[in-house]
């Protein structure tokens, strides 16, 4: 792969409840609600120039295995129906089932995180069945990965599960430092590098984005592999102007997007 010259921005639209939160260090104990209209959002990201957004189901992400557990998927679907731009979602999609509803809502991109840590071989099976859509989620705290919501520790590093993610045939690897998550402190760039290099697939880099000059320290020292980034607090307390991003680093088709 050639280093891409264009540096995708995503805002992020993480949805608990039916509407549109932040959670610090991913505790769902300290969310702060940013708008209870994720669909005006969404509109609003599109409107300051978003080719691609970024959906967290966190009702499906926390729910444990065998549990009754809620989701948002309704409020997906009217997202999705709002905005012609990409749509990735992740949360909780442990099932082919999972699957199969969000691409018939016509999500693009899905992010697998837990079932990667215990199921490769479906993961597998996935991206032979469905073709280039299903990316991996892989959510560290200091190279440990967690699970479940961020609830339980995985017992692998995040740098042993880029290279199983690779294995999979996964189109791309989202790629978040708990630790950076709704902080602003700049995002853990050193750490996202290991696992680009590690996979070789195109990386996402998820926490910690709190000014454009943060944007501007990835572009410069960023793996050949690392082809975007996620916003969220940032971009809802003001200190990330989407539009002024985009003016600086213009954005990819998305149809052009391999990942």
């Amino acid at each position: 792969m050639s280093r891409t010259t264009t540096l995708t921005i995503m805002p992020a639209i993480d949805l608990l409840g039916g509407v549109c939160v932040r959670l610090r260090q991913g505790n769902y104990e300290q969310s702060t609600v940013y708008s209870d209209d994720p669909v005006e959002q969404a509109k609003r990201f599109v409107d300051a120039g978003a080719t691609r957004v970024h959906v967290v189901d966190l009702d499906a992400a926390r729910a444990r295995d065998g549990s009754e557990r809620s989701t948002n998927r309704s409020r997906i679907a009217e997202i999705r129906s709002a905005v012609s731009c990409c749509i990735e979602v992740g949360g909780g999609v442990r099932e082919e089932q999972d699957v199969r509803e969000l691409l018939d809502i016509g999500v693009d991109r899905i992010v697998v995180g837990t079932v990667l840590v215990r199921r490769p071989d479906a993961v597998q099976e996935w991206t032979a069945r469905y073709g280039p859509v299903i990316l991996a989620g892989i959510d560290a705290r200091e190279g440990e990965v967690r699970i479940s919501g961020w609830t339980d520790s995985a017992r692998i590093t995040d740098v042993e599960l880029a290279r199983r993610a690779a294995s999979t045939g996964v189109v791309g690897i989202v790629h978040t430092e708990i630790s950076r998550d709704g902080m602003r402190s700049g995002p853990a760039v050193d750490a996202s590098n290991r696992v680009a290099e590690a996979g070789g697939v195109p990386v996402v880099v998820s926490g910690g984005l709190g000014s454009i000059d943060d944007v501007r320290v990835l572009a410069r020292e960023r793996n050949e592999y690392v082809v975007g980034a996620i916003a969220g607090t940032a971009v809802y307390e003001g200190s990330l102007d989407l539009k002024r991003v985009f003016e600086e680093f213009p954005q990819e088709n998305p149809k052009e997007m391999a990942w």
